[in-house]
């Protein structure tokens, strides 16, 4: 017995499966996972570098990327330079503005301008730009800054409109463990006072009018080194019958350190007011080295951490208290860097070494889908011409 269907019958499944196809995905859709790509400009003007052969210019660092198959990038430095390499990429940028900007900007909107005109202007939409960072971690050591920081997102939010541009947000960037006061467990967390009331709620509103996100640089390497009850495990990602840790006032389980953290940082913004603004992790990773006191600063643990992550984001399981979880995560970052000031761990976050040689084995395209979708109707339209041709 055959099947036989007309034309128009054909043809009308074949609509009704590319209509099936692009339905969004609601919340069931995956985050985005980026990398942090941090380009040193000295090697632009340094005549004893090998520039030829220096793998981490940008020219290189795209098609890397998109054998990775990772889709959104951070720049911390936001070289125009470099931010035009990205040109025709499709790749997602995440632009930053520096702290030292940051007054100037604040004193008048036409030096957001000129920082827009030179950052952006030349190159976008050709350049995907999609977020601004106004400062990163101004509470650290620039407190100084706090005054300044809303009146300068303002700036360059209008800015952009100005411009007509409308699909770039505009926020600005926090460390986690400098915003938050009481963090574990998640029912209790709350932000640091007086960063709190006198910056982080009227920012926060800000987002919320700009449909923008909160973004963290979000560590839990930083955390389990601060309080050695928490097991390595459970920072890790690893799948163990007793790694967990309960919320009890409310009952949650948590069967990993970053979901508790995101948790702590959604819970603080319910407790100001503002509990659906969208998240991005600017910032996480772990460290392949360290000096002698860092000594779960290993490839083994820095490789199960950086797996686990993507493994998560990739499951579409959110985090207890947001279906969705994560807007976006950034991973902390491309390349090691053995010649950056600091600590030891510092210099060795990559997945990368500089020489393009990958350090661990990730598979990051399960936090895009779209490609699939896109393939999947593309052998359906196959399938009908060569049925037509029959």
């Amino acid at each position: 017995m055959s099947l036989s269907l007309n034309p128009a019958c054909f043809f009308s499944l074949f609509i009704f499966s590319l209509f099936f196809l692009s339905l969004p995905g609601g919340t069931s859709s995956l985050p985005v996972v980026g990398i942090t790509y941090t380009h040193d400009p000295r090697h632009d003007h340094d005549h004893d570098h090998d520039h030829d052969n220096d793998r981490t210019r940008p020219k290189y660092v795209v098609s890397t990327l998109r054998s990775l198959r990772l889709s959104a990038v951070r720049l911390p430095e936001s070289d125009p330079s470099v931010v035009r390499d990205f040109s025709y990429s499709n790749i997602s940028l995440l632009l930053n503005i520096p702290n030292s900007l940051i007054p100037a900007i604040a004193s008048n909107r036409s030096n957001a301008l000129r920082w827009l005109y030179h950052h952006v202007i030349p190159f976008y939409p050709r350049s995907k730009v999609s977020t601004i960072s106004v400062g990163n971690d101004i509470l650290d050591n620039s407190f100084d800054l706090a005054d300044f920081l809303l009146p300068a997102m303002r700036n360059v939010h209008l800015g952009l409109r100005d411009l007509g541009i409308q699909k770039i947000s505009v926020s600005t960037t926090f460390s986690f463990i400098n915003i938050m006061m009481t963090s574990f467990p998640p029912s209790a967390a709350e932000f640091q006072e007086p960063a709190s009331e006198l910056l982080i709620k009227p920012l926060l509103q800000f987002l919320d009018d700009t449909n923008s996100s909160f973004l963290i640089n979000l560590y839990p390497y930083n955390v389990y080194r601060l309080n050695s009850e928490i097991p390595i495990g459970f920072a890790l990602f690893q799948q163990h019958p007793f790694n967990y840790r309960d919320d009890v006032t409310t009952g949650v389980r948590y069967r990993n350190l970053f979901d508790m953290m995101v948790d702590s940082l959604i819970s603080a913004m319910a407790v100001a007011g503002h509990e659906n603004i969208p998240v991005i992790v600017t910032e996480t990773g772990w460290p392949s080295s360290g000096d002698a006191s860092e000594i779960d600063a290993s490839p083994a643990y820095a490789e199960m951490y950086i797996n686990g992550l993507v493994s998560h984001l990739s499951s579409s399981l959110g985090t207890p208290l947001r279906r969705e979880g994560v807007a976006e995560a950034y991973i902390y970052e491309l390349f090691d860097r053995e010649t950056r000031q600091g600590t030891e761990s510092g210099r060795h976050w990559g997945i990368m070494y500089p020489n393009m040689t990958k350090k661990y084995n990730i598979a990051f395209s399960g936090s895009d889908t779209t490609g699939y979708w896109v393939e999947m109707a593309g052998g359906l339209f196959t399938i009908f011409a060569l049925w037509l041709l029959q």
